[in-house]
């Protein structure tokens, strides 16, 4: 998404139209549900994708439509016969795809766009917010406010119900986390986290690394981070705040210092607390742990060994299982 909207800066900045095309609603098999989105010029698709295939064949066709009557709307895809517009697809299932022309001559989706752009570049909590109904459509930062088209208040109290549509005030709303609250707090820069954090930042996590070794705190070892920090494990209580929107991923250099990362990460209300390692070395920091009055309800917060179980081995294996294991959890999958 975040390029998606430099893109379409770059094009209102070059006195060029386009087409914002999303997928705001779906059912059963599809390539992919609400939350893609894609941006359409005159000379083809410019950013992003709703799946590919025949939904995305059919998309650029109406798109080009679009164009041309300046004009927004809705549009039904049925992945099987008979049903809405049928587009031969094997696969069951119905996507609903949201259309709206852009001038580039709109202020206001130039604003918006803007303010999309700023909140991905601070990483200020903000939402993608559209009237489908109305045309319309704005971002709304949690510390900012809003940029763009009027939204109801009702409809902003709502932005915290996840990627979806809701009825209010006889119109049809689309809500959309852009850049959700929460960082990944990870305690070790070795071999691991060095994979790790472009595989997380890839799919819009924001990584701080904790090292307390001079020559694995340097920016330079994980691409995409946000930030590393040299502190002294003994000082984590004082030089960090965890918030209920923030994950810790611990991986150091060695069992004494897993332990008090995990000391502190469980007086923490992080909304996930993750530890490498194997079995026996979990269980061995465990019954540590248990000595110095931790109790089974603060392990039960804690995922050890970490990542999904697909028999990762590699550091690059690893940082998959990890990724792919937080994406549930953000997801509300797990």
């Amino acid at each position: 998404m975040e390029e998606l909207f430099n893109r379409l800066l770059e094009l209102m900045g070059q006195n060029r139209d386009c087409v914002f095309v999303s997928i705001i609603a779906s059912s059963g098999s599809v390539p992919r549900g609400a939350g893609a989105h894609m941006l359409v010029s005159r000379q083809g698709l410019e950013r992003g994708t709703i799946g590919g295939g025949a939904v995305e064949y059919k998309a650029l066709e109406l798109a080009a439509q679009v164009l041309e009557e300046k004009s927004f709307f809705v549009q039904q895809f049925a992945l099987r016969k008979n049903e809405v517009e049928d587009i031969g697809m094997v696969c069951g299932g119905d996507v609903e795809v949201y259309f709206r022309y852009i001038s580039p001559d709109d202020r206001i989706m130039k604003a918006t766009a803007e303010k999309a752009a700023a909140c991905f570049g601070s990483g200020e909590e903000s939402w993608l917010m559209m009237d489908v109904t109305g045309g319309k459509l704005a971002v709304y930062g949690e510390e900012s406010g809003p940029a763009g088209n009027d939204i109801p208040a009702a409809v902003l109290k709502c932005r915290r119900t996840g990627t979806g549509l809701t009825e209010m005030e006889g119109h049809t709303f689309y809500i959309e986390p852009l850049v959700q609250a929460g960082r990944v707090y990870i305690f070790g820069g070795g071999h691991v986290a060095q994979k790790l954090v472009p595989a997380l930042s890839a799919v819009h996590f924001r990584c701080v690394v904790i090292e307390d070794r001079q020559e694995f705190c340097d920016p330079a070892l994980f691409p995409g981070v946000e930030q590393t920090r040299l502190i002294p494990m003994d000082r984590l209580s004082e030089e960090l705040s965890i918030t209920l929107h923030d994950y810790i991923c611990i991986m150091t250099r060695g069992h004494k210092d897993d332990m008090t990362a995990q000391a502190f990460a469980m007086g923490t209300p992080a909304r996930y607390i993750g530890v490498i390692g194997s079995r026996k070395k979990v269980a061995s920091v465990t019954a540590r742990l248990k000595e110095q009055g931790f109790r089974d309800e603060d392990f039960r917060r804690v995922t050890s060994p970490i990542g999904l179980d697909i028999g990762a081995e590699t550091p690059e294996e690893i940082a998959v299982s990890i990724t792919a294991q937080f994406i549930a959890v953000r997801a509300g999958k797990q």
